[in-house]
């Protein structure tokens, strides 16, 4: 007896419909992610590299998925921008994705976050690691941001530690595990009063304070009219500043990383756009987004203010860990800088973060001159939290060759100054950190100076 063709057909099993698929270069180079992935979801799974994703994702049949897998080791490096727009794609497409990451550089793994993964796995996978990554993300909606990059910040570091050999060098701009950097903003109390030179120049101390564990630094000139911190470094202002701070809400790290200049590998610098532009450009929500982004960056944010105050000064004041006031021997700083307390004061803004700094003072021999100074304090009901000798001609000279004070004079008095202030700001910091992480520690940590409370 034949049984017709139609009877035949109906007894085959029909192909369950796909739940999820991964993405990758090769999906062979991840066995043991093949493994689990039949393990989880049997046959109900399909593979991808980048370039088919992109165009699988816009299709009807990806919203159908639960969830993609995203599979990318070292070699993947170069194409992240291409890994980011699948994540992009995936997450418009309103599906979950799981990164599955071997020997992937913290810098990289931290953008692919970024780009909106839900959750992360190191690989070689741990047992159980994608089955719970995957139930995280259908019961949970995905881990918490902050907690997700925690998490995987840790174990890329254990997966270093494991293998050493596929470790991922420092970057060039510092050490440190990645958290809330400090905040340190300068402005001058009138004109001329050296600001920018302090501002400067403290950042470079702070990046070199230390051939291997030096802090990641960054500059932000925040003089949108004339801004010179750029000049300063001899750096170039990128045409993309303009474009960052006209939507700062939209910008990521990515768009903040390409936006900053590189002065010799050691200290990163945001510039003031090529343009003179109105300071209400930006407003208060702009300054806290481009800051709060900053400082997750970077170990130690050193902004460069304007004069003028803004309607977004109190916005940098609110992020700043310490504000500096420079101010010069004459009376009209004297006056602008008891006007801004009073100003400060007035709003209801905790006054105890600022530090007066006064500029060019008489040198330690003339006794005459420093009681000028304490008399000044004393009427102006201020306290000057560092006195900065003047360099002379010299520093105008440096200055004006783009460079800063200790590589071409390190004997003037006033970078010797500025580096004893960038040391005692780096052991507060360092003080600060090692309180919070060794609370148990028998000796306490070293009382921080002008009271800081980082982050």
């Amino acid at each position: 007896m034949v049984i017709p063709m139609a009877s035949n057909l109906a007894l085959l099993p029909e192909p369950e419909p796909l739940r999820a698929v991964t993405v990758s270069r090769d999906v062979q180079e991840f066995d043991l992610l093949i493994e689990d992935m039949e393990a989880e979801l049997g046959e109900a799974w399909g593979d991808l590299n980048f370039s088919e994703a992109i165009a699988f994702l816009r299709q009807e049949e990806a919203r159908k998925l639960d969830f993609i897998v995203l599979a990318v080791d070292k070699e993947d490096e170069g194409r992240l921008a291409q890994i980011a727009d699948v994540i992009r794609q995936a997450k418009q497409t309103g599906l979950r994705v799981i990164l599955v990451a071997d020997g992937l550089g913290p810098m990289a793994l931290h953008d692919l976050l970024r780009a909106g993964a839900d959750d992360f796995a190191p690989y070689p996978l741990p047992e159980n690691a994608l089955s719970e990554a995957v139930a995280r993300i259908l019961t949970t909606g995905g881990a918490e941001s902050i907690e997700m990059l925690r998490r995987a910040g840790a174990e890329t570091v254990d997966a270093e530690m494991a293998h050493p050999a596929a470790a991922v060098p420092a970057t060039t701009t510092g050490g440190g595990p990645r958290g809330q950097g400090a905040v340190f903003a300068v402005q001058s109390a009138a004109g001329g009063d050296g600001a920018t030179t302090l501002a400067v120049n403290l950042a470079w101390e702070l990046a070199t304070i230390s051939k291997n564990a030096a802090p990641r630094v960054c500059v932000i000139d925040l003089g949108l009219q004339f801004g010179s911190v750029a000049t300063y470094l001899d750096l170039p202002r990128k045409p993309m500043i303009y474009e960052v701070l006209s939507d700062v809400a939209s910008m990521d790290e990515q768009a903040f990383r390409q936006a900053l200049g590189t002065y010799k590998d050691r200290l990163s610098v945001f510039t003031a756009p090529t343009d003179i532009l109105p300071l209400d450009l930006i407003g208060p929500d702009d300054v806290v987004g481009l800051l709060s982004l900053a400082r997750t960056c970077f170990d130690v944010v050193i902004v460069d203010m304007p004069i003028a105050v803004t309607g977004w000064t109190d916005a940098v004041f609110g992020q700043a860990d310490l504000y500096f006031v420079v101010c010069g021997r004459e009376v009209r700083s004297a006056q602008n800088a008891m006007r801004f307390q009073r100003l400060l004061q007035a709003e209801g803004l905790p006054v105890e973060k600022l530090a007066f700094v006064l500029n060019r003072a008489p040198g330690k021999m003339d006794m005459s001159g420093r009681g000028r100074i304490d008399k000044m304090a004393e009427l102006l009901g201020i306290k000057f939290h560092a006195v900065l000798p003047d360099g002379g001609k010299q520093v105008t000279e440096v200055n004006d060759q783009a460079a800063p004070l200790s590589t071409l004079a390190p004997r003037n008095a006033l970078a010797r100054e500025i580096q004893k202030l960038a040391c005692e700001l780096h052991e507060a910091r360092e003080a600060i950190e090692s309180g919070q992480d060794m609370s148990r520690a028998r000796k306490p940590a070293k009382k921080a100076i002008f009271g800081l409370k980082f982050g």
